[in-house]
């Protein structure tokens, strides 16, 4: 029997219980669809953060107050960190001659108003240095200038849409904004530069760090940036910066965080994640297998005397096997396809709802679909197919 004829023939006997190859089809595509869709989501995610890492082009070590995995003791006085200071920076700075720079800040979120215009929002104290982090770019004005890092003045950089906001069509240039309940001038607006690394840089105020932490009643910074470089050594600058914190604190008390090891957790939880995914489509392609072998089961009962006059003209047992066998994998292939297709279309919208979301379903996650969906028939058409085979042609013949 050739492989055109099988098919057609498999295709004729699906075509006539199309409710029951409807549902087991709709089963097989339900779970590749699943795979399709989640592996895509979690790639997206993964690549967001990588290219999020990529607009700022050079590694860096961040120094966070707090030490995350400290055992056997207490870190700080009552389990509160030290805190990570200014002079910190500066001793950093002092001590980290090669890097390109060592930048503080501090974050908080504050009423930003001018005139009877006023609205939540993100305020970043900042060092000059912070431009150069997040590559950003002055689109009104300039930027923070150059001070002693206590000395803070009363200054501000609008985001974008936040100066379209609060000004309208006014120049805000040379204006005064009121952050809290402090005055502070306007001296630039940033270019449109959208999101990054958490933060809508077109909706923050940037200030003097300085200013920041008088006007947030910090004692503490929120982490310190060292710009380590392209072509900079990480894991020297951190251990310099540990031991440089460490002796001026008296103890490990912060933790220092790489860009490669923000990427190695994110892909760790993606990875647990792909593996959750992975048992969902598992159960879901479990179900749909077991609809096949019900169908096929019944389709069995139903036809036997088909399979008796099959026997009967001459097919062996191993073509009335390969009969059923084909119907299993045509059923499961069919729901592989409708589900693939399913799963990209999901993704297409997905993407056209949140284009910041790179989502794409890999091709390893593409090859496992399809090879699943074909073993799904393969594995649950084969006990069916086997008990067709192994029919007697007389009874068959019969009905019985």
């Amino acid at each position: 029997m050739k492989s055109r004829d099988l098919a057609a023939y498999a295709g004729r006997a699906l075509a006539g219980h199309r409710l029951r190859s409807a549902l087991s089809l709709l089963g097989v595509a339900v779970g590749i669809a699943a795979v399709v869709l989640l592996t895509a989501l979690g790639e997206g995610a993964r690549r967001y953060v990588v290219d999020q890492f990529a607009q700022i082009g050079s590694s860096f070590v961040a120094v966070v107050p707090g030490k995350t995995d400290t055992t056997g003791g207490i870190p700080g006085l009552g389990g509160i960190p030290n805190d990570l200071t200014l002079d910190d920076a500066r001793a950093l700075a002092r001590a980290l001659p090669s890097v390109n720079y060592v930048a503080p800040f501090v974050v908080a979120t504050d009423s930003v108003a001018y005139g009877e215009r006023r609205r939540q929002g993100i305020v970043v104290g900042v060092t000059p240095e912070f431009a150069a982090l997040r590559r950003l770019q002055v689109a009104q004005g300039r930027f923070l200038p150059e001070t002693e890092l206590d000395r803070g003045g009363a200054l501000a950089v609008l985001g974008q849409t936040l100066a379209r906001e609060l000004f309208g069509g006014e120049n805000p240039i040379g204006a005064a904004v009121r952050i809290g309940g402090r005055r502070c001038k306007v001296i630039g607006v940033l270019a449109p530069r959208g999101q990054q690394l958490g933060l809508n840089m077109d909706e923050i105020v940037m200030v003097p760090v300085a200013t920041g932490m008088r006007m947030f009643n910090r004692t503490s910074l929120f982490r310190i940036v060292i710009d380590v470089g392209p072509a900079g050594d990480v894991d020297a600058v951190k251990a310099r910066a540990r031991d440089v914190l460490v002796e001026r604190h008296g103890e490990e008390d912060v933790t220092l965080i790489t860009e490669a090891a923000v990427v190695d957790s994110l892909s760790a939880i993606l990875n647990a994640l792909t593996l959750a995914v992975a048992a969902i489509a598992a159960i879901s392609l479990a179900v749909a297998g077991i609809g096949i072998l019900n169908v096929l089961l019944v389709a069995v009962s139903e036809r036997t005397a088909e399979i008796g006059l099959l026997r009967a003209v001459g097919a062996s047992r191993r073509q009335v096997q390969a009969c059923f066998l084909a119907e299993a994998i045509l059923l499961s292939s069919l729901g592989g396809a409708l589900g693939l297709a399913a799963g990209v279309v999901g993704v297409r919208v997905l993407v056209g709802l949140w284009p910041a979301l790179p989502a794409a379903p890999p091709a390893w996650a593409i090859v496992t679909a399809i090879a699943l969906s074909l073993s799904v028939g393969g594995i649950f058409g084969w006990l069916p197919a086997r008990r067709a085979a192994n029919l007697d042609p007389v009874l068959a013949l019969s009905g019985r």
